[in-house]
């Protein structure tokens, strides 16, 4: 299997993954644990996991004054701002609206790759932005089912999210070119589970875990293990070989993922319209990574590497 390959393969768990959560996580929020109480558990989880992982096999340390403030920024963004307004938007708005900001990441993405990293803006990839987002602008539209209104403070906050997890795949990108994904996932984790430990403590202790069902506790595992743990490693281990662009725009999949979950569960129809609409996102995931990405080569460093 060639590393595009790879690389490809690795996004599109991901976008299932996350996919997958937006049923699952349902599930477990509010009823059994809040949505920051579920916030620290996944955190910190990943934390230890992933420092214990880090401090016994790979043993590297990142160096330097400028990567080191570099890797606590991407902790307060991928980690800490990320996680903290997802949910606490979600709780306020609708998924439906929740669903449709998230599709301003990838614009993040770009516009910050163009100016920390100095990304060429090639008019190909801004036509691959715009057909994805199309796509997943249409086809979030034909879901909206009753749910149209939305708390405009909830939406704010799960814009500043996408902004903020935009920011973050840029901000991690020069770090990849010289440490292994464990080594930055261990630190970004570490430095978002500081932040978020205050905000859902008090939600952490409140439910009673005795009186979780089996099929609760297996959907903690799989918030932790698989949409925390896994899909941050796979992404972060993405960006080895690919722009953040690229890495951006798979995100116009998890709506696409997400109405195929929910069908099979018997909790959304898929239609030829749907079909369509999905189409028009992988045709402008297609163009993006199409364009000059070097994909599968690991990228020289660019100059603005050494600010934070």
């Amino acid at each position: 299997m060639s590393k595009q390959v790879q690389v490809h393969a690795a996004l599109f768990l991901v976008a299932l993954i996350y996919g997958s959560n937006y049923s699952i996580a349902k599930e477990v929020m509010p009823f059994y644990v809040g949505p920051f109480g579920l916030i620290v558990i996944r955190v910190v989880s990943a934390a230890l996991f992933f420092g214990i992982f880090s401090r016994m096999v790979v043993k590297e340390k990142i160096v330097g004054r400028a990567d080191n403030l570099r890797s606590v920024a991407c902790g307060v963004t991928g980690i800490a701002i990320n996680q903290l307004c997802f949910f606490a938007g979600l709780n306020l708005t609708v998924p439906i609206n929740a669903a449709l900001l998230m599709v301003i990441s990838p614009v993040a993405v770009l516009l910050f790759s163009a100016i920390l990293l100095r990304e060429r803006v090639s008019f190909r990839k801004v036509s691959g932005i715009a057909l994805a987002c199309l796509g997943a602008l249409l086809l979030i539209n034909t879901s909206r089912g009753e749910s149209t209104t939305g708390n405009i403070f909830g939406d704010l906050l799960i814009i500043l999210n996408a902004v903020s997890f935009g920011m973050y795949l840029v901000l991690v990108k020069p770090l990849m070119q010289k440490y292994k994904a464990v080594t930055i996932v261990s630190r970004i984790f570490a430095v978002g589970a500081v932040i978020v430990v205050p905000f859902g403590w008090q939600q952490l202790l409140t439910p009673d875990y005795s009186s979780f069902p089996t099929p609760i506790w297996l959907a903690i595992a799989f918030m932790v293990i698989a949409v925390t743990i896994l899909a941050y490693l796979l992404n972060t281990w993405a960006l080895r070989y690919a722009n953040p662009s690229l890495v951006g725009a798979y995100i116009y999949l998890q709506p696409v993922l997400a109405i195929l979950i929910a069908t099979g569960f018997g909790k959304d129809e898929f239609t030829l319209q749907k079909g369509l609409y999905a189409l028009l996102i992988f045709a402008g995931v297609y163009l993006v990574s199409r364009t000059r990405q070097n994909v599968g080569k690991k990228e020289p460093i660019p100059e603005t590497s050494e600010q934070p």
